[in-house]
């Protein structure tokens, strides 16, 4: 097969994002946001599917009576990218909830399929490679799907000893968000103040996007909503 190059030229095109990572402390509208987005199917691992609206996925791994593996997260979303690549749905949005639980059922998973206690205790750093390729191969699969992906992460507040001053980011492991914000468009943190103030703020961005170039009508209107998004 010859391969045929594209023309030599600047092309012009109008972006807009896809693939979104939102954080916040509980109960700030991290979950309530994303459930506005068109079309949404959950990949649930905190138990609380049936309060939501959404059609949703148990993600988990489930052990046999003699501990070992009977059902691997891993697998479980191996299956889910492989049906939504394989099969005809309506599904626009995928939303990830949350991704700080995903990391540990991966980890996981990949210690009972090694009988060890830790990811540390697998010789020569497989345990950390395997876990690395498996995040990955999950990241890019998902944004290679035509549909939005939504990451949920918790927040963590860090508070300095010395000058009293409190510090809020991802609760994602640094090292994991990494990879993660590394594939996405637009980073979004929730907060809620007081008892019904609610509000939304673009913390990260791929790019400087345009509202002219957001086509479903649904994304634009939740994109407006926060704070940083259009100049």
């Amino acid at each position: 097969m010859v391969i045929q190059l594209p023309k030599d030229e600047t092309l012009h095109p109008k972006t807009q994002p896809h693939n979104f990572f939102i954080w916040g402390a509980t109960m700030s509208g991290k979950s309530y946001f994303a459930s506005f987005f068109p079309h949404p199917l959950v990949l649930n691992t905190d138990g609380n599917s049936e309060q939501g609206t959404a059609p949703s996925i148990q993600i988990r791994n489930i052990r046999n009576q003699d501990g070992s593996l009977k059902q691997s997260a891993i697998q479980q979303l191996d299956d889910v990218v492989t049906a939504l690549q394989a099969t005809d749905n309506t599904f626009q949005t995928l939303i990830v909830d949350v991704i700080d639980d995903i990391c540990v059922m991966i980890e996981q998973a990949i210690c009972l399929d090694n009988n060890v206690q830790a990811l540390s205790d697998i010789p020569y750093g497989k345990g950390y490679a395997m876990f690395n390729t498996v995040l990955q191969q999950f990241v890019m699969d998902l944004k290679a799907l035509p549909m939005n992906v939504i990451y949920i992460s918790r927040e963590l507040a860090i508070t300095d000893e010395q000058t009293g001053s409190t510090e809020f980011k991802p609760s994602l492991k640094t090292k994991y968000y990494n990879i993660v914000n590394g594939n996405c468009d637009l980073v979004i943190h929730t907060q809620k103040f007081g008892k019904d103030n609610y509000t939304r703020t673009i913390t990260d961005r791929r790019t400087k996007y345009q509202e002219e170039n957001i086509t479903d009508a649904r994304i634009k209107k939740l994109l407006k909503s926060c704070d940083g998004m259009f100049d």
